[in-house]
């Protein structure tokens, strides 16, 4: 039985959007976290799930990350995300994004959709079509994934003054795991600054590819976690940080551009009780949502790619305060974004705009 309610409460929500269309086959989810530094954005995914509870936990946990994305990049928005789930059978696909993009316009500009795993361009022009509450459009941003390795990057030259006290990546040594879309393009930065890199990837054509373009080493994609170097960086599928592979770290520095890293909070604390410093997700990954969102005041592509080296004062703030209170980073983070939350709920409610609350229109 799915408990709406204890979901939201869990979740520390919020609102929590369902739709259907008979036609299309259209079902989807729009998880809406907070909205108290504006108006919420999060990217649309279209996946198969075993049942709807899966979908909605999909959401509510990945939009809760997209809140804290983008309090701690500086962005005048809430998070959000949405999970349109794959028909079993064979549909339109056409008519199934008009009908989800039909549901966004609906929320009134309370929650921007974008791309995300599963979608693509052509979904976002699709959208287009009925609501004008998307960004990452053709006529828009493009691809963000240069923006969100760009960010990344930066990340990591901040992780290692700190950690390394050194000022510049030559020779410092990556395990990127994880070498397809945001990977590459984060090979493809750190070889222009000089890096060595080692390489996993479930797919070898991948693998190959880093190691025919930037030298890099090939290891098998279980082994990433066994390779002594500087800084690991996860790319790929969340939960990376684990009981099994936290012991086998063997890097000082964790930096990656995965989303949600840690398979449990508690993982967060475990890291740093092994000295390793860990950059956390929804900070240094946030240059994809830097890039998409600055559409909605025009797009720049210079403006994005100056607030998007901003990460790395982002990085260094996070891991300054940690080391000076000897907090896990993570922990850091997320008081940073609560701070900047309830300051915001406060002026909001000083200014008597109903909007101070997570969720409130």
């Amino acid at each position: 039985m799915v408990r709406l309610f204890d979901l939201l409460e869990s979740y520390d929500y919020g609102e929590l959007h369902l739709s259907r269309e008979g036609a299309s086959d259209m079902h989807a989810v729009v998880a809406v976290h907070d909205t108290r530094l504006g108006p919420a954005i999060g990217g649309c995914r279209f996946l198969a799930y075993d049942d709807e509870r899966e979908a909605i936990v999909d959401a509510l946990r990945l939009a809760r990350g997209m809140t804290y994305k983008a309090a701690l990049a500086g962005l005048p928005h809430g998070g959000a995300k949405a999970v349109v789930l794959r028909p079993q059978k064979l549909f339109d696909r056409a008519a199934l994004f008009r009908a989800f993009g039909r549901f966004v316009d609906k929320l009134g500009g309370r929650y921007i959709t974008a791309e995300d795993s599963g979608t693509g361009l052509d979904d976002m022009e699709v959208i287009r079509s009925v609501t004008r509450h998307v960004v990452g459009t053709g006529g828009g941003s493009g691809d963000p994934s240069p923006f969100t390795a760009l960010g990344v990057r930066r990340g990591i030259e901040a992780c290692v003054k700190l950690k390394l006290g050194r000022e510049s990546l030559e020779g410092v040594h990556v395990a990127v795991q994880g070498v397809g879309h945001v990977g590459y393009y984060l090979c493809r930065e750190l070889d222009a600054e000089g890096a060595r890199l080692t390489v996993a990837d479930i797919d070898p054509l991948k693998a190959e590819r880093a190691m025919r373009e930037f030298g890099a080493n090939v290891v098998p994609i279980d082994r990433i976690f066994d390779v002594a170097c500087d800084v690991l960086a996860p790319c790929a599928l969340g939960s990376a940080l684990n009981d099994e592979t936290i012991p086998r770290i063997r890097a000082l520095i964790v930096a990656g551009a995965a989303n949600n890293q840690l398979a449990q909070p508690g993982h967060g604390d475990d890291v740093h009780a092994r000295g390793i410093l860990y950059a956390p997700d929804y900070a240094i990954n946030a240059g994809g949502l830097i890039n998409v969102a600055l559409e909605l005041t025009g797009y720049e592509e210079q403006a994005a790619r100056a607030r998007t080296l901003q990460v790395y004062d982002t990085i260094y703030e996070i891991a300054e305060r940690s080391r000076r209170t000897l907090t896990p980073t993570y922990r850091v983070a997320d008081l940073i974004v609560e701070e900047r939350l309830a300051k915001a709920g406060s002026a909001a409610g000083a200014r008597g705009t109903g909007v101070a609350g997570r969720g409130a229109p």
